[in-house]
């Protein structure tokens, strides 16, 4: 028998002695094995977490657990050891391995990648996503040399899971940035943003260490918006750094040119801790009752859903309760839902059902909680876009990729890969499912190339501005100044808003002449009337579409606005808006997109705008908007624990006058330990997992 004839499935069924023969003979097989192939190699490796599976849950196989515990030492699975039951070589490794103030034990090709960071080495590490890659960097925050760290993360969302494990593990060592309002004097500090949050800190000093996750989004051809800004802030933060470690899924090349400032060590495994079966759906016939039999089956439980789109995911969720599926227990969080957002939003009634909805316009408080509730098995099913694919861990044991694009277009290999790298977590799922409905995308290899790696005269124009005189050429150096002079900025100007796109600025600019040509509306400072607002959205209208600030019309997004600003409190503004919302149930939550476009395009547009008037020689002050947008009006407190996971509309409840980000969660975190009336056990939970004490 060869491993790659292993009838895991059948093994699975077993019981008694024949199943004990079976593990003997996957123990002699695999370990004979080890003599001819590479043990890296994945086939090889997913013999552990399988064995691990059916050892944890068959009490006849408690005899296996010290060959076990060898074969995960010859492979190189040392943190499946089980040192209660190895002899004392394999324990010896194990021990030798472990990261006492973590917990935890690495296993072969972790150990490998943290020797050559803590050598010294720049790394650009590519491994899948069950390796184990954010162990590292917080077993190099345990160095005392990395005083000065930067970590660069793609969404808010990954900041605040990042932030509550850095807290829970570094908060007596480390400073927790993640805002600009927040300052530290302390000799250990943490910057953790993305990359519009750091492009511009003035506090970064000299760092002793740059970490970037996701790091593939830095190429361009990825057609994301925000790649070229993310080289940007990347370029900025190692012009300041000693040492670099990049980490992502899947990548098989990083191109380098020849002059690259920035020399780096590529270390590419495809060493994974868990196993996953994959159910090829792709030639039945009806494609949708099958999604929601197996969406229904417990032992598929926690089961992501991937759909293509926010509209697609909505739909889905409305399905699943046409056909009266019921499961989990999420009517607590609906009827919060309904009590603070007012009723008639099918995503309440989603929840109510045991199913979770997680797309990029749900109000991140919210798609915190769906995530935890959806890993406590609360929620058990979670109907996902590519944002939380890309963005959050979480503890699916299945993941079901139902559809075959990302909004209207296929996605490629990679994607795909990542996309199935979801199923499984070590520690609780060895072996996850992944059920496929659509033929999968050809295998390709996959390579980075990033302007940051690149020749600097083959840049674009919103990278080389940010260019040091350092690292300049000739020819870039003239591009900054034409740039610069054509466009009407100074170049620090140039520089701040490099991140919104250069045909963008232009864009700008003209609509600006135009309507100062025609009315004097954009002339005003302080409190914005009505008029003025609406003469800003009908500019940001015309050089943007309208749902990308999640509205119709200009007047629409005046109205929002105009209405955000003027609630007493955020619940209020939501009831309102579920009061007069006349259009289709699954685009309801464009109000959410709203929301997301006030904490950073719309602010920056305005900024922009603002800029402009200003240059066509008009005294005028647009800070109310500025500065009141991103924060929705709000104190700004309200607004950052919001990010951190407790939603406004608890917190602002208990805010006072002259509180900070600190004093508001101690209190609430002390509402939470006590009985008092004002908070309901529903929401004293949801506080205490969002502050880790």
């Amino acid at each position: 028998m060869s491993i790659a004839s292993f009838d895991w499935p059948n093994i699975s069924q077993l019981s008694g002695d024949p199943l004990k023969n079976q593990v003997f003979s996957i123990l002699y097989e695999t370990s004979c094995s080890l003599h001819e192939e590479d043990p890296g190699e994945p086939h090889m490796l997913e013999v552990v977490p399988r064995l691990a599976q059916l050892i944890e849950t068959r009490e006849e196989l408690v005899t296996f657990k010290e060959a076990f515990s060898a074969l995960a030492r010859s492979l190189g699975l040392w943190n499946y050891i089980d040192r209660d039951h190895a002899d004392i070589r394999d324990a010896l490794v194990a021990d030798t391995a472990e990261i006492r103030d973590l917990g935890i034990v690495l296993h072969r090709e972790q150990q490998s990648a943290l020797n050559s960071l803590l050598a010294g080495n720049n790394l650009v590490l590519s491994a899948p996503t069950s390796f184990g890659k954010s162990i590292l960097i917080d077993a190099m925050l345990l160095e005392e040399r990395f005083k000065r760290v930067a970590i660069v993360l793609p969404t808010i969302a990954l900041l605040d899971e990042f932030r509550r494990r850095l807290v829970r593990q570094f908060k007596d060592t480390f400073d927790i940035l993640m805002h600009h309002s927040e300052t530290s004097e302390g000799e250990r500090v943490i910057f953790l943003g993305t990359q519009e949050r750091l492009i511009n800190r003035d506090d970064l000093g000299k760092l002793d260490l740059v970490v970037v996750d996701e790091f593939y989004k830095l190429d361009p051809d990825r057609k994301d918006s925000r790649s070229i800004t993310l080289n940007a802030a990347v370029y900025r933060l190692l012009s300041k750094a000693k040492q670099f470690f990049f980490l992502g899924p899947n990548i098989d090349i990083v191109n380098v040119s020849a002059g690259s400032r920035w020399q780096f060590s590529f270390l590419k495994t495809r060493f994974s801790t868990v196993a996953v079966d994959t159910a090829d759906l792709s030639k039945i016939e009806n494609k949708e009752d099958r999604l929601l039999d197996e969406s229904v089956r417990p032992e598929n439980w926690p089961a992501l859903i991937f759909v293509s789109s926010p509209d697609k995911a909505n739909l889905l969720a409305a399905l699943m309760l046409e056909r009266n599926i019921r499961i989990g227990a999420g009517a607590d969080l609906a009827a919060w839902m309904n009590e603070n957002y007012g009723v008639g939003w099918s995503l309440s009634n989603s929840v109510a059902a045991g199913i979770g909805v997680h797309h990029g316009r749900i109000p991140r408080a919210l798609a915190s909680r769906f995530v935890s509730l959806f890993n406590q098995n609360v929620l058990p099913v979670l109907i996902c876009t590519s944002t939380l694919i890309e963005g959050v861990n979480t503890a699916a044991k299945s993941v079901l990729i139902y559809d075959k694009k990302i909004n209207k277009s296929n996605y490629d290999f990679f994607t795909f890969s990542n996309i199935k790298g979801r199923a499984g977590r070590l520690g609780k799922h060895h072996v996850g499912k992944v059920f496929l409905f659509n033929v999968p995308p050809a295998k390709e290899d996959y390579g980075i190339s990033a302007p940051l790696f690149g020749e600097i005269d083959d840049a674009p124009d919103e990278y080389i501005v940010h260019v040091e005189d350092e690292d300049a050429t000739a020819t870039s150096a003239t591009r900054t100044i034409e740039l610069a002079a054509r466009l009407g900025l100074k170049p620090e100007d140039l520089r701040r808003f490099s991140t919104i796109g250069i045909s963008t600025i232009e864009a700008f600019r003209d609509s600006v002449a135009r309507a100062l040509n025609e009315r004097a509306l954009l002339i005003w400072s302080g409190y914005p009337s009505w008029e003025n607002i609406l003469a800003l959205a009908t500019i940001l209208c015309s050089v943007r579409k309208a749902e990308e600030f999640g509205c119709r019309t200009p007047a629409q997004l005046t109205m929002y606005v105009h209405q955000l600003r003027g609630a007493r409190h955020v619940k209020r503004f939501f009831i309102w808006h579920s009061e007069n919302y006349r259009g289709k149930s699954e685009q309801m939550d464009n109000i959410f997109k709203f929301l997301r476009a006030c904490e950073f395009n719309l602010p920056e547009f305005v900024a922009l705008v603002e800029l402009f008037v200003k240059n066509g020689g008009n005294q005028v002050d647009y800070t109310y908007l500025t500065g009141g947008l991103p924060r929705w009006f709000r104190a700004e407190e309200l607004k950052i624990l919001e990010e951190q996971g407790v939603p406004i509309q608890i917190s602002e409840r208990f805010y006072t006058e002259g509180d900070s980000v600190r004093s508001l969660g101690a209190r609430l975190l002390a509402l939470a330990r006590s009985r008092d009336a004002r908070i309901s056990t529903f929401e004293r939970n949801w506080i205490t997992e969002a502050l880790p004490s």
